[in-house]
């Protein structure tokens, strides 16, 4: 958000209580992300993408199967082909580490930003709206046009705008009063980078198991040439410790029983990482001079890969609401410009949020009716051509009212 915004000379601080050399270490995070093609687009609009797109690696198919373990998948399946959309890369599987390496490269680039890290935030006050009580945006009256922030450090900042990014237990979310609905799946995701030996051609895997889905997605090859892909397994809150405490060989046996041997045998030689998988979603977007994006408006299941693909969205949205309230000398915290990036963001936001929780409920059971409803469904898309471009599009970020850098555009 803050390189977005500094990208057009916005003037923006960043605090973040990770310290910038943590945030980059190996063992912070196993996970990798699907960014869409879309995504992909405004990162390079912002300046980002070239420091990271050595270590991005694009999905040219996409095939999505029924399985179940122990067993063949069916022979039913839905496959998409790059070829079918202009033979242009649907996206991109790129570690988070790589990520953040690349965005920490970069904002010192950009001179209209500063970062206070590792700092966070000791107080906060937003003043008070006027003309509505506090459970709407209001309007700003006299005296509440700057945010006041005290660091933990003493610090203190001043600004028109303060714009949560911190996560779907966000600690501005709640001091704000904007209250959320929430679900809790009994799933966690079991992450890590797999070991095959063949290689995998760009082609991201994801196969729906009774305890849910079931993805590889292919990454870049290692530094001794190694075919990696990256493991998004879904699995019960139950069973999972017990498969994270398996070792390396019986952890591996327990992936090839759900795989299959397309790919070769497969090993995971390093660490593992669980999360619990969760929905959530703000029942607001905003507050008086407070506004939230990314996880902290919203979370979904990782069934799509979209959850930081929506959360890019939002920065998009947002950062175009601003840049041009501010070209027309506009005051950037005002209710009128956070209810435009609302009304754009919110209904792209419920409809996934539906779609994910639909398709999780739909793909984990093994009912045989369900199993039988399900394959055909995906058969008789595979076989509408129109109807399998159109989704490819979707999945691609590229259907609906884009923002100017999703469409590739500088703001």
């Amino acid at each position: 958000m803050a390189s977005a915004l500094a990208s057009a000379g916005v003037s923006v601080a960043v605090i973040d209580r990770e310290d910038p050399a943590r945030l980059v270490a190996a063992p912070y995070d196993g996970r990798s992300s699907a960014l869409a093609r879309g995504s992909q687009q405004m990162l390079n609009a912002i300046g980002v993408w070239p420091k990271m797109a050595d270590a991005a690696q694009p999905i040219l198919d996409i095939r999505v199967s029924d399985g179940k373990i122990g067993r063949p998948t069916s022979r039913l399946f839905l496959h998409y082909d790059h070829n079918d959309v202009a033979g242009e890369p649907m996206g991109y599987i790129v570690e988070n580490r790589e990520t953040r390496v690349a965005f920490q490269a970069h904002l010192p680039t950009l001179p209209t930003l500063t970062a206070f890290a590792p700092n966070s935030l000791a107080k906060l006050d937003r003043g008070a709206a006027s003309g509505r009580g506090s459970g709407g945006p209001g309007s700003s009256g006299p005296g509440s046009s700057r945010v006041r922030a005290v660091l933990e450090d003493g610090q203190v900042l001043t600004a028109e705008l303060v714009i949560a990014a911190d996560g779907r237990n966000s600690m501005l979310r709640r001091e704000a009063g904007i209250r959320s609905t929430n679900w809790d799946y009994a799933q966690c995701g079991i992450v890590g980078t797999v070991h095959h030996e063949r290689p995998h051609d760009g082609v991201a895997h994801e196969h729906f198991l009774p305890a849910g889905p079931f993805a590889l997605l292919p990454m870049v090859d290692g530094e001794n040439g190694e075919y990696r892909s990256s493991l998004v397994w879904t699995e019960s809150r139950e069973v999972t410790p017990h498969m994270l405490a398996l070792n390396d060989e019986d952890f591996s046996d327990q992936l090839q029983r759900r795989f299959g041997d397309s790919l070769g045998a497969l090993r995971v030689p390093g660490k593992r990482w669980s999360y619990p998988l969760s929905m959530m979603h703000a029942e607001r977007y905003s507050d008086h001079r407070l506004v939230l994006i990314g996880d902290a408006a919203h979370a979904i299941h990782p069934i799509s890969g979209q959850g930081f693909n929506l959360g890019l969205k939002d920065v998009a949205a947002l950062s175009e609401c601003i840049v041009d309230a501010r070209r027309l000398g506009l005051d950037i915290g005002s209710p009128q410009v956070l209810e435009r990036y609302e009304r754009w963001r919110r209904f792209d936001n419920i409809a996934l949020i539906a779609t994910t929780d639909g398709l999780n409920r739909l793909f984990s059971n093994d009912l045989p009716p369900v199993r039988l409803a399900r394959d055909v469904g995906l058969a008789a898309v595979n076989r509408m051509p129109g109807l399998k471009r159109f989704f490819m599009k979707h999945a691609m970020g590229l259907v609906g009212d884009l923002p100017r850098l999703v469409q590739g555009r500088p703001l």
